[in-house]
């Protein structure tokens, strides 16, 4: 004989219970990656394998950042390093020249990076597509150029150098697994407030925009406006995520900060996981920062790293356009059960309906 229990699940329908169903896993895939985090210093065999895990978290940061525009938007900035690097000099700076506790230092620099986007922003959000990219482009050159010859204050191409911030005395490793877990903050910190924005009215604007930025416009979206307050946020996520790395890596080189590559790097990342998904970013970021540090360690100096993501990049726009994780998703929907707007009802059902309303008449 059936339990109460068995008939209170056989009264729940069968989309409710998969969708029950789903919001477990979920959550419990949620608390087994953050777990997967918090051991990784831990389980890691050695500190190269620990800085390793540094650079992927730092990739992470920054691609997440980057999807405030990418995914919000559907605007490809090719130039995010600018910021990146930015955030970086601002840090350093700071530290070097007022010496400001480094951790009010980055985040002063983040706010400052964010001031410089608000111009940056007006003038370049006033152009689409491929123009955007040029203008993007454009900026990440000309900082390239002005960092490497104001010597006096940056450096130049000899490079700035920062203390550390844990002080020498800390060991390397130990140092590694404070940054480790300090990246991870940031990109809890940057994924919260992209879920918030992708739940909110203003992001429900920012994927108009991304549809159809004309017709949203002409249906009272104030476009320009929301694209430059995630223009704005994304610029500083991203200045916050380089000076954090400048923290860690001690060295700034304005060749390395403001490179073409590192925006590049971030729109793949982006890609391959799934520009307008909340983890995506973070996904691309563990395959692309593994496949590099990998490739490095394998092969050196050779640009033979250059060569595989340029395959890996294809591979993605030919067999994957949306990403992985839609992709996943997509493979997960064909096994859900299947609803209609209206509940299908069968005569056993109304049978047993009616005998129902019977019994309460004749009481």
């Amino acid at each position: 004989m059936p339990s109460a229990s068995d008939l209170a699940a056989a009264d729940v329908p069968a989309p409710d219970r998969a969708r029950t169903a789903l919001r477990a896993a979920r959550v419990v895939g949620l608390l087994a990656l953050v777990g997967a985090v918090l051991a990784f210093p831990g389980l890691a065999p050695d500190p190269f394998i620990l800085s390793v895990g540094v650079v992927i978290m730092s990739y992470a940061v920054l691609a997440t950042s980057w999807n405030f525009v990418g995914g919000f938007t559907g605007y490809i900035s090719l130039g995010h390093a600018s910021y990146a690097g930015l955030g970086g000099y601002a840090t350093a700076l700071l530290v070097l020249h007022t010496g400001l506790n480094p951790w009010v230092a980055l985040l002063l620099g983040g706010a400052a990076v964010a001031a410089i986007a608000v111009p940056v922003g007006i003038a370049s959000l006033r152009v689409r597509g491929a123009s955007f990219v040029i203008v993007s482009l454009a900026l990440v050159l000309i900082l390239l150029l002005v960092f490497q010859s104001w010597s006096e204050v940056t450096g130049g191409s000899n490079g700035l150098r920062l203390p550390r911030p844990f002080g020498e005395d800390v060991p390397r490793p130990e140092q590694h697994a404070r940054f480790f877990y300090l990246h991870g903050v940031l990109l809890a910190v940057a994924l919260l407030c992209w879920w918030a924005i992708d739940r909110s009215r203003f992001g429900t604007g920012l994927k108009a925009i991304r549809e159809d930025e004309d017709k949203a416009q002409a249906l009272g979206v104030p476009t320009f406006r929301y694209k430059l307050i995630a223009f704005v946020l994304s610029a500083l996520f991203t200045a916050l995520g380089g000076g954090l790395y400048a923290l860690w890596f001690g060295f700034l080189d304005p060749i390395f900060q403001f490179s073409i590559l590192t925006g590049s790097y971030m729109v793949l990342m982006s890609l391959l996981g799934g520009l307008r998904s909340l983890f995506g970013p973070a996904l691309g970021a563990v395959i692309v920062g593994y496949a590099m540090e990998y490739f490095k360690n394998e092969y050196g100096d050779t640009q033979i790293h250059l060569v595989a993501l340029g395959l890996l990049l294809g591979a993605v726009v030919l067999f994957m356009p949306d990403g992985i994780i839609p992709a996943l998703g997509s493979l997960v929907n064909r096994f859900r059960p299947r609803t209609t707007s209206i509940r299908e009802v069968t005569q056993a059902e109304l049978g047993e309906r009616r005998a129902g309303d019977e019994q309460e008449v004749s009481r």
